[in-house]
């Protein structure tokens, strides 16, 4: 495999996309001197559930970290990928060196300059993401979102999924009227009626859900939805330490692993009372869309061809700029596997 734009691996070039053509050095052939002792990961708050409140919680991150002369930080920065716009600035600024995302949420932050790369992503969520209605709406197929208003995040993964299931079903976008609004106005909006259907992924679908007055007319299986996480990193880190971003790759990796088997673990890891836990139908529902999710792996170009379709789409129907290259943004897995991509 080979790659377009260089970045700087202990002195030699190295590529960080997945396109077909182009020459790059591979990581296996470079000799990388461990990071020197002080190297600092700054990573986000990770809140009350998942693999890295696990980590902070038994310090098995900073004990994989420290192999190779690392050590951890945690911000207040959002970890969730519905707060990765806010991530990112923290990744331009310095103030974070990893966070993760989705591609929805991160197209939009391509467009300029941005100081991080995509380094690893996991196959979209098939169960935790899609388009809500109501028991009583009448709705059943997507196709009966024709002439109704739908509630999105604007130039997110609610937007993106309803614009892909609206393409894959054959209705043309403007025959579905958007309702773009934040997430607080939408609840409300969803709750008395305002909008017909609400299109989104991860908290408020586990929240409806568990409520049992709303169901999904399409998940994101259901869709087709190419709607990637993604795990970005400072370009910096990876210039100066790929050693430390390929310790943190197999830490997630295998981490994500052990979650999948056992999703019950990675829940109410701090508290299990208040309102950043999850008990009943919600932890149900969390605890199958755990086991759906799949672990993440470099950015190959299978998976690279299925970010383009979703920055395609969006620029399609005007979402994100037409020129954003999302190849020239994604780490070389050369980086991450220490040999051929």
């Amino acid at each position: 495999m080979k790659f377009a734009r260089p970045v700087l691996l202990a002195g030699a070039l190295l590529a960080t996309t997945t396109t077909a053509c182009g020459g790059a050095a591979r990581a296996g052939s470079v000799a990388v001197a461990p990071a020197p002792a002080g190297v600092e990961v700054r990573l986000p708050d990770p809140g009350n559930s998942g693999v890295l409140a696990v980590a902070r919680k038994d310090g098995s991150l900073e004990r994989a970290l420290a192999a190779v002369h690392a050590t951890v930080s945690w911000s207040a920065a959002p970890a969730a990928p519905a707060g990765f716009a806010q991530a990112a600035q923290a990744l331009d600024s310095g103030a974070l060196d990893v966070a993760q995302g989705t591609i929805s949420t991160g197209l939009a932050l391509l467009a300029g300059q941005p100081a991080f790369e995509f380094f690893a992503a996991a196959q979209p969520d098939p169960v935790g993401e899609g388009i809500l209605v109501k028991n009583n709406s009448g709705i059943r197929t997507v196709r009966d979102l024709i002439g109704r208003r739908v509630a999105v995040d604007p130039g997110g993964p609610g937007e993106y999924l309803l614009l892909q299931a609206l393409a894959k079903n054959g209705v043309p976008a403007d025959r579905v009227q958007r309702v773009r609004l934040d997430p607080a106005a939408t609840r409300s909006a969803f709750a008395t009626g305002e909008v017909d259907a609400w299109a989104t992924t991860g908290e408020p679908v586990v929240t409806e859900l568990a409520r049992s007055s709303a169901y999904m007319v399409v998940s994101g299986f259901g869709a087709g939805s190419d709607n990637y996480r993604l795990w970005a990193v400072r370009t910096e880190l990876v210039r100066q330490h790929p050693d430390v971003v390929r310790a943190l790759y197999r830490y997630l990796h295998e981490a994500e692993g052990r979650a999948q088997q056992d999703p019950a673990a990675y829940l109410n890891v701090f508290t299990d009372s208040g309102p950043d836990s999850v008990s009943g139908r919600a932890e149900e529902l969390r605890v199958d869309a755990g086991r759906a999710a799949s672990p993440v792996e470099p950015i190959r170009e299978a998976d690279t061809v299925r970010l383009e379709k979703v920055a395609k789409l969006l620029a399609d129907q005007g979402v994100v700029p037409a020129a954003i290259d999302v190849r020239a943004h994604l780490l070389d897995p050369a980086v991450l596997t220490g040999g051929a991509g």
